[in-house]
């Protein structure tokens, strides 16, 4: 039995089957669309989502997970004689899901003055696979028997790394997300610009305006191959598998291998972004804190 527990949350877009494989724990996130309640990975997949943005005129909105749920989690472990808990999170700064684990934690020892199990949370600083795949590597790292505090060091310097960049399609949702302006997404939709723009430490900033659709993919492939770290894998995102191949030709032609991992973007990336969007994942020059 395992001694060790790890845990995340579903904005980071892990693979179910990657989860399982890793004996990954994830916390599910909720989503209001349409008047309606919905948990992300229970009540649809990573596709249907995009297909119920397709066909609404609203806003989806998420909620974090709360305080009282990883209260329920950490007893849980504490009751099957976990010794150590280690919880990645979301962005810190862009929900209050980190916050709530800290707080579950503290809750936690406060009732069980005497538990020996010990709660390490780390906060990631970004979204989707900017992080699954690190939850990943700590699950192994620990199954190697690394200590706990080795394996926070090795994350809080990957996260310090880690880039998110960006392309919308369409600019609705972001429009309706407070993104960019809607003058902007008006006038970007008649003279058919789209934005592309990076994700990291959870300040979004566009860094190249491309006319035409076309010009998305090879403006897209520039700037990743400009600033990722070569030789390091790199992950796809795409919130429709129509642009699976070209992303991935492209990538391949631009740096000289293949994605370690092509997936589909959630709730979270899709909720301000639009289905129509596309995200590059790798390791860039590593920035202070």
């Amino acid at each position: 039995m395992r001694n060790y527990a790890v845990l995340t949350d579903s904005t980071c877009d892990l693979p179910q089957e990657l989860a399982e494989k890793h004996h990954i724990d994830i916390l599910c996130f909720k989503i209001a669309l349409d008047g309606e309640g919905y948990t992300e990975r229970v009540d649809f997949t990573a596709e249907q989502f995009c297909d119920m943005l397709r066909k609404t005129d609203g806003l989806p909105t998420t909620s974090q997970v709360t305080q009282y749920e990883f209260t329920e989690q950490f007893e849980r472990y504490a009751a099957q004689g976990v010794q150590d808990v280690l919880y990645i999170s979301i962005c810190a700064s862009g929900s209050g899901t980190n916050a709530a684990a800290h707080a579950a934690s503290e809750q936690f020892h406060a009732d069980h003055p005497d538990s020996p199990m010990r709660i390490a949370i780390v906060d990631s600083h970004c979204y989707s696979m900017g992080y699954g795949m690190q939850v990943c590597e700590a699950e192994e790292m620990l199954s190697q028997g690394k200590p706990m505090d080795e394996v926070v060091a090795y994350l809080e310097d990957m996260f310090a790394r880690r880039e998110i960049l960006l392309a919308a399609y369409t600019l609705n949702v972001i429009r309706k997300s407070g993104r960019i302006s809607a003058a902007a997404a008006i006038a970007g939709g008649l003279l058919g610009i789209h934005p592309i723009f990076t994700l990291n430490d959870g300040v979004s900033e566009v860094v190249k305006k491309v006319r035409g659709e076309k010009h998305v993919v090879s403006s897209m492939v520039e700037i990743f191959a400009q600033r990722m770290t070569p030789g390091k894998p790199y992950y796809i995102g795409v919130a429709d598998h129509k642009y699976e191949q070209e992303y991935v030709e492209a990538c391949t032609k631009a740096v000289g291998y293949s994605p370690a991992l092509v997936f589909h973007l959630g709730c979270a990336v899709c909720s301000n972004t639009g289905p129509e969007a596309v995200g590059l994942i790798y390791e860039g020059e590593k920035r202070a804190r």
